[in-house]
């Protein structure tokens, strides 16, 4: 018996799977491929799908599932850190697109009030999908243009709720019985928020705990995915998509969470690619060919219009230009949730057919460009920064409250640590241990002022920024440490900081060891990738633990990093380091510390006394007693409360010697 779903589900894998593999060849973005394979399977091109609504359905649960992921991964503590985002960030983007485009189209097109205002809404939304997966995959959730495009996001899922409301009455109608009630959507809303602050705290982490328990994995992923959809479901009405994401706010409080993301990452992945399949497929080809300038003229002023208005909406929130540009670039595109929209306002007559396929051609080309253009903002903004443009520009149009500080006395051969994340924070507390001299440079406003508060000499700025740098006279530093998520700004911080200090010693963390080499060509003196740093730590415990020489590991590792960590990276067993195998025959043997008890009655003899190798078949090899190590102490030494020995032998003589030193 012939499923007509499951042909047309077998014809995107099979199509996408080529197509995909052809845009990895090429180093495109596997986004661009499967919105090619939509244009190429749907109705406008090959039609070889023929369960489009069906495929729609599979796509709405890719958004779902997506949503639920970034939920997750963000908390509600960051959501209420970047809360002065989401209200005001988005209130003056979503505001001033509409007016923006309501202007264009009103007086300079002479569309009616209706259509032109339906049309700004249309615009105004940005892809919560395309948008945090890209930057999900970039890393770059936690730099202050992810921090940005989230809070402007949440607000469009939001406010795209009362676009839905207010449609029919730009079509000059009202909803009548069968739309929606505005009592009821709003207490919708307050519902779902009482639930997410409820769950998040009580109920989820209650619930996910007795599941554990019983240590089902088939029980602990029906559970998550009937929380997920189950939220989702009741938030319907509001948003699927806000829906998701706040169900995955209950779970982000969870010890968890991480289980959770582990299970359905790779359902996300599927029904995603669907998503963007679904998005492919409204693309009508022969429109496109018959006035493809047109079409290419609009894109552009598109894409220009969005990046200019959060651009300036960045500035006003107080952040430099550099960002705003990469904010403003991220969020330049048109969303999926526009589709909805435009498919509820074709059905009031606010827009026409040719409108329709117009803003359909437009969307997704915008759509197909995000991981494009993303990728290149950086670039982009850095060529805009070396125009003849205010300092106050770009340091954002006006000083945020409270981060100003009057000018400290002139440091010098101190350490600059870029970036106040865990890595910067762990930097600082072991400078401050030590009592190395150090500055902090954050872009994080409200970690400057919460850090400031308690005497941490940290100040706001964009390191990207040559006034900066100055500002916490790089120049006269002996040492510079940068730990920022973005692989852009690094290597530009790295470049300026090797301008302005030749001598300066310059540590940078990056992501990749891809990334090593330009950073190395900049200036760099060490670049620590995190991927293979964690391997190496593990490997280091591995060798101590098959007891070899501390020296041989050095030895090793320096040797590891000097070739790029080539150990780590390939396969082969050529080149091998030679450490290890002698000692590997130790297994049976293991060293390990005893601690004296304060009321052990074996406290006070000597170690000849004492007898302990033949008491308990061990060997004694040092004492550290209050923080000094005895090496090879003599058969007079005597033990005392708290001596902490050092011995070899069987693991199993080891436990038996701990209760004897309880005696």
């Amino acid at each position: 018996m012939e499923i007509p779903l499951l042909r047309d589900v077998v014809v995107i894998f099979v199509l996408a799977m080529a197509v995909v593999y052809g845009s990895q060849r090429l180093k495109l973005p596997a986004i661009v491929g499967l919105l090619a394979t939509g244009v190429v399977a749907g109705p406008h091109a090959l039609g070889l799908v023929n369960a489009i609504t069906e495929v729609d359905k599979l796509a709405k649960i890719g958004v779902i599932l997506l949503l639920f992921a970034i939920g997750i991964e963000f908390s509600l503590r960051k959501l209420m850190q970047i809360k002065r985002l989401v209200l005001v960030g988005g209130a003056l983007q979503v505001g001033a697109t509409v007016l923006a485009v309501f202007g264009v189209t009103h007086q300079l097109l002479g569309w009616a009030f209706g259509p032109a205002m339906f049309m700004g809404f249309l615009i105004s939304l940005s892809s919560t999908a395309i948008v945090l997966k890209v930057l999900q995959d970039r890393a770059e959730m936690e730099t202050p243009q992810g921090r940005i495009a989230l809070g402007i996001l949440i607000f469009q899922d939001v406010i795209v709720v009362l676009f839905i409301i207010l449609t029919p009455f730009l079509a000059g109608q009202t909803a009548g019985d069968d739309g929606p009630s505005v009592l009821r959507l709003a207490l919708i809303g307050v519902g779902l928020l009482v639930f997410v602050f409820i769950g998040a705290r009580y109920l989820v982490p209650a619930i996910l705990h007795q599941v554990v328990r019983t240590r089902s994995r088939e029980l602990f992923l029906l559970t998550v995915g009937g929380i997920c959809f189950a939220v989702a479901f009741a938030a319907a009405e509001l948003s699927l998509a806000l829906g998701a994401f706040l169900a995955g706010l209950t779970i982000s409080e969870s010890e968890y969470s991480h289980e959770v993301l582990e299970h359905i990452h790779p359902f996300r992945d599927i029904f995603t690619s669907f998503f963007f399949v679904s998005v492919g497929m409204l693309l009508d080809l022969g429109f496109v060919l018959q006035q493809p300038l047109a079409i290419l003229l609009i894109t552009a002023g598109v894409l220009l219009l969005k990046s200019a208005i959060v651009t300036l909406t960045s500035l006003l929130l107080g952040f430099p230009l550099r960002t705003a540009i990469i904010s403003g670039l991220g969020l330049s595109q048109v969303g999926e949730f526009a589709f909805i929209l435009a498919g509820i306002g074709a059905g009031y007559t606010l827009l026409s057919t040719s409108a329709e396929q117009m803003f359909l051609a437009v969307s997704v080309l915008t759509m197909a460009g995000t991981s494009f253009i993303i990728a290149g903002a950086p670039r982009l903004a850095d060529l805009a920064l070396r125009l003849p443009t205010p300092t106050r520009l770009q340091r954002g149009l006006y000083p945020v409250k409270g981060l100003n500080q009057p000018r400290r006395a002139e440091l010098k051969d101190h350490l600059v640590i870029i970036g106040y994340g865990l890595n910067g924070r762990n930097v600082a507390r072991a400078a401050r241990h030590t009592g190395i001299p150090y500055v902090v440079v954050e872009m994080n406003a409200d970690t400057v002022r919460a850090e400031r508060s308690t005497g941490e000499p940290i100040f706001y700025g964009d390191a990207t920024q040559e006034a900066v740098l100055k500002q916490v006279d790089v120049p006269l530093a002996r040492t510079v440490v940068v730990v920022i998520a973005e692989a852009a700004a690094t290597r530009r911080i790295v470049h300026l900081v090797r301008q302005f200090n030749p001598t300066a010693h310059i540590i940078a963390r990056t992501r990749y060891v891809g990334e090593m080499a330009a950073l190395y060509r900049l200036g760099a003196s060490e670049v620590i990738p995190e991927e293979f740093e964690t391997s190496v730590e593990i490997f280091t415990r591995v060798l101590i633990k098959y007891l070899v020489p501390r020296e041989e590991i050095a030895r090793l590792l320096a040797q590891i990093r000097d070739d790029g960590y080539q150990m780590f990276r390939s396969l082969s067993p050529a080149g091998r380091a030679s450490v290890a195998d002698l000692q590997l025959h130790l297994h049976d043997v293991e060293i390990a510390p005893l601690l004296v008890p304060s009321d052990s009655s074996l406290a006070g003899q000597t170690l000849a006394e004492l007898n302990l190798r033949n008491s308990t078949g061990l060997t004694l090899l040092a004492i550290r007693r209050d923080g000094e190590m005895l090496a090879n102490p003599d058969a007079a030494t005597k033990i005392c409360h708290n001596d902490e020995l050092f011995v070899i032998g069987p693991p199993d003589r080891v436990a038996a010697a701990a209760l004897y030193l309880h005696s």
